[in-house]
């Protein structure tokens, strides 16, 4: 089992990089719709990733949100719970929200309902965020903890992050049969 989870992370690792080259090579003259410059590529990066989330989240089956492919290895619901924690805590610093007043993230075994509720209420909270970003603001520097990120950092850093948890999502739904957004035609 070990072997094949090894073998699918490595086709989707592929698979991802062959995605991010064909966008890098993209034509001058096919640009993107949307905004341009620094501000408009991560913006168009997290929208991507977010809507893999989401349809992923709505593809795997209530019943297999307990899902793992290993004993040692994370269930489905937490590898979306996982993104919910991630995105409220750096998209709450990014719009400077008290954290009394960000999303909850549910039990790992919440009903894929309530997961979902709050995976959905992480976006919103990342849509404000990510809706904030100009070419202007991006060096402003916030303070973090016990240090400080550059908002493009921070930024940046969701959308990768969010990037590398959906092909986790997408090699778990692989392994029950169904096919990963990104993969459909």
């Amino acid at each position: 089992m070990m072997r094949k989870i090894g073998l699918t992370c490595a086709m989707a690792g592929l698979m991802f990089s062959a995605g991010a080259f064909g966008q890098m090579s993209m034509p001058m003259a096919q640009a993107p719709a949307g905004p341009s410059g620094p501000a408009g590529e991560v913006q168009r990066s997290y929208a991507a990733a977010k809507g893999n989330i989401l349809k992923s989240a709505d593809k795997m089956p209530a019943a297999d949100y307990s899902y793992k492919p290993e004993p040692d290895i994370r269930t489905y619901a937490r590898v979306l719970n996982h993104i919910t924690e991630a995105q409220v805590r750096s998209c709450g610093a990014l719009n400077h929200t008290a954290p009394e007043s960000l999303p909850k993230t549910p039990d790992d075994a919440a009903d894929k309902a309530t997961i979902v509720a709050a995976l959905n209420a992480s976006f919103a909270e990342c849509d404000k965020a990510f809706a904030s970003l100009t070419d202007a603001n991006l060096l402003d520097m916030l303070d973090l903890g016990r240090g400080k990120r550059s908002r493009i950092g921070l930024a940046w850093g969701v959308s990768q992050h969010d990037t590398e948890q959906y092909a986790t999502l997408a090699l778990y739904l692989r392994l029950k049969g169904i096919t990963p957004p990104s993969s459909e035609k």
